[in-house]
């Protein structure tokens, strides 16, 4: 597969603000946000897509150290959404106000509404004079729609809201009927809602917490242990982009694990992704022969600085030879007084100290003749290369012919070297059929007696022992070092490009296969079809016919290709023998939860269920009024009173009024 991927490194493009026209400004427009963990979506209920589709996300980059106060910032203090340009570079300082599927962070979600209206144009002052739908997660608990709540009405003076679940909306935007079991698949959780006859059984709903962010974490990691050269160029921006477009579901997992064991069907498959790379260029300007050419060079350059190094130091030596041997010359003629004098400056004690010195000056003096004597004689080494079979031909086709054979060699002696350690270690095992031969072997050796080795047939069975001293084995191990060192000399070398490609086997059908296997990252939860049949369990052979006859399947990580088959695939196998089953996917799961909820902001029921401030100020912030798409509402109970904490009254008690002086 010579195809190689190449990564495209989406970059966001900044939100527009766009006009505020007047007939939204006085037309009393209803507001759809989609609040998703993952995304974002606003728009208004008139028009057919939202305005604005932005991760949530905030990011405040770090000061600029190098830049005074007084100098306006470069950045600006907080990015949101699509103003974050490169996400890589603000990782770390990033926020957002979910904790999981739930907001939790309304500081964050402040930010978050400001981001919304003032890219919407929206220009009234001190309030924002539309009413809202807000998507919420399923089972929000109540504190996290009062904050929510007291934000809206009190922070934007909002006239009216309505809550809805997101995969509700989806699901009767889709029109596939009143009864389903919704898979609601989202970046946080997992989770699946009977409906029967329009009604939710939020009873017998279940939640798995895991989701898209939890794949796209343990498909970094895989990456990550898998390349560790290229760690920071495995960016969790480039994991998404893979995971979007070239992962998928595994019909079959342990058969495709199987089927990538084989060489051929790697080769055949494995997708190969290049990653960003700085091309050297000294690599690109020279070839081979020049680079030998310069290595030659280089040696013969050091050569010729130690050869003058040498000559200096035999210099110095045969200078200080002639002081110390003039020095010997006045000791002879008997001027002591110039010799005492002398030797002060040379560190010399005595006359036998001036000998020693002498001495070791002419032992170096004629090393150093002798080292100089032999660089100038010494021949230009000839590189040692491979000769007779492993030499290979000037021509090129005949060159590629001679390399392939060569790898095919190399390939056989190692398969054989592999194939002789593997039948070592089986006669070292007890129960394998090797080590039963090599036992027969011996009995028989054992019952010929002591005439043992005077027939030529007794070296049969030795060579049936010791097979492991097989002769072949050191002929094989000094060829392999020879066609090792053939195919290190003249094998072409691989271009950079090759060094920087991350290859994609089981890892593209690895990573969500944690949808159905938990366990492979740690969690101790059911998985996607284990958790479904927990459901069907719940109720009655015909609401489970009803059920299962319409799984509908919605949120992002709905998309995975494979994914229904494989539900369908699930639901053959948990079903009863020859019943009915039908697994339906959303039209558009990304977005059809915001479109839900335009339609329902549309309908001529709309105000019926809305919260108005009046009522948000006589029920509390937890309040809303139900509908198909929405949560139950369960009232908060009163808080509980300890009265063994309260002190007794006492009539015995004298009580004192204090007056304070202002």
């Amino acid at each position: 597969m010579d195809d190689v991927l190449v990564l495209k490194d989406y970059k966001t493009i900044p939100d527009i603000v766009h006009e505020y026209a007047p007939s939204l400004k006085f037309g009393h427009i209803p507001l759809v946000i989609d609040n998703g963990s993952y995304q974002c979506r606003v728009g208004w209920s008139i028009y057919e897509e939202p305005y604005l589709i932005f991760k949530n996300l905030i990011a405040r980059p770090r000061k600029d150290r190098c830049k005074k106060d007084a100098d306006p910032p470069v950045t600006p203090p907080i990015q949101i959404g699509n103003d974050i340009i490169n996400i890589e570079a603000v990782r770390f300082q990033l926020k957002t106000q979910f904790d999981k599927n739930i907001v939790t962070h309304f500081e964050v979600q402040e930010q978050v509404c400001d981001y919304i209206f003032s890219h919407l144009g929206i220009d009234s002052e001190g309030h924002v004079p539309h009413p809202i739908v807000m998507t919420e997660a399923f089972v929000t608990p109540n504190y996290s729609r009062q904050l929510m709540s007291e934000l809206l009405f009190e922070a934007y003076g909002v006239p009216a809201v309505s809550y809805g679940v997101d995969s509700l909306f989806s699901f009767y935007r889709n029109g596939i009927g009143d009864t389903a079991l919704i898979v609601n698949c989202g970046y946080h959780t997992i989770h699946f809602i009977p409906v029967l006859k329009g009604k939710v059984i939020a009873e017998r709903a279940r939640r798995i917490n895991l989701g898209g962010s939890e794949i796209i974490s343990y498909m970094h990691k895989l990456l990550q242990l898998k390349y560790p050269v290229h760690v920071n160029a495995i960016t969790m921006s480039r994991i998404e982009e893979i995971l979007h477009e070239h992962c998928s579901i595994a019909l079959d997992y342990q058969e495709e694990i199987r089927k990538w064991a084989n060489p051929d069907y790697y080769e055949a498959n494995v997708k190969r992704v290049q990653l960003p790379f700085v091309q050297s260029s000294s690599s690109s300007t020279l070839t081979a022969e020049q680079q030998k050419e310069r290595k030659k060079e280089m040696a013969r350059r050091l050569l010729e600085i130690n050869a003058r190094k040498r000559e200096e130091r035999l210099l110095e030596d045969e200078e200080q030879l002639n002081q110390l041997l003039a020095l010997q010359e006045s000791i002879e003629d008997g001027e002591t007084d110039e010799f005492n004098e002398a030797i002060k400056a040379f560190d010399i004690k005595n006359y036998g100290d001036l000998q020693r010195q002498i001495a070791n000056l002419n032992v170096r003096i004629e090393k150093n003749k002798q080292r100089i004597a032999a660089a100038a004689n010494a021949e230009e080494v000839v590189e040692t290369r491979p000769t007779g079979r492993y030499q290979p031909p000037n021509e090129p086709e005949a060159f590629q012919v001679w390399l392939e054979e060569t790898r095919a060699k190399y390939r056989e002696v190692s398969a054989r070297r592999e194939a002789r350690r593997a039948r070592r270690a089986a006669m070292a095992k007890r129960r394998t059929a090797a080590a039963a031969e090599r036992m027969r072997a011996i009995s028989r050796l054992a019952a010929a007696g002591d005439d043992f080795g005077y027939r030529d047939s007794d070296w049969d069975v030795y060579k049936s022992i010791s097979r492991e001293a097989d002769s072949d084995s050191e002929a094989d191990g000094e060829r392999l070092v020879e066609l090792e060192e053939a195919l290190r000399e003249y094998e072409p070398a691989q271009p950079s490009q090759y060094h920087h490609q991350l290859h994609l086997a089981i890892e593209p059908i690895r990573a969500p296969e944690l949808m159905f296997q938990p366990s492979m990252m740690g969690n101790l939860e059911a998985g996607l079809a284990e958790t479904m049949e927990y459901v069907f369990k719940h109720f009655s052979e015909e609401d489970q016919l009803l059920l299962a006859n319409n799984v509908f399947l919605t949120g992002g990580c709905s998309q995975f290709p494979g994914l229904k088959e494989r539900l369908e695939r699930e639901l053959l196998e948990m079903r009863p023998f020859q019943s009915s089953h039908k697994v339906v996917m959303a039209k558009n799961p990304n977005l059809d939860a915001w479109y839900g909820a335009r339609d329902f902001a549309g309908s001529n029921d709309f105000e019926n269920w809305c919260i108005s401030k009046e009522e948000y100020y006589e029920m509390g912030g937890e309040y809303l009024k139900e509908h198909h798409a929405s949560n139950r509402y369960y009232k908060s109970p009163a808080p509980l009173i300890d009265n063994t904490l309260t002190p007794a009254g006492d009539a015995n008690v004298v009580k004192e009024e204090i007056v304070v002086d202002c």
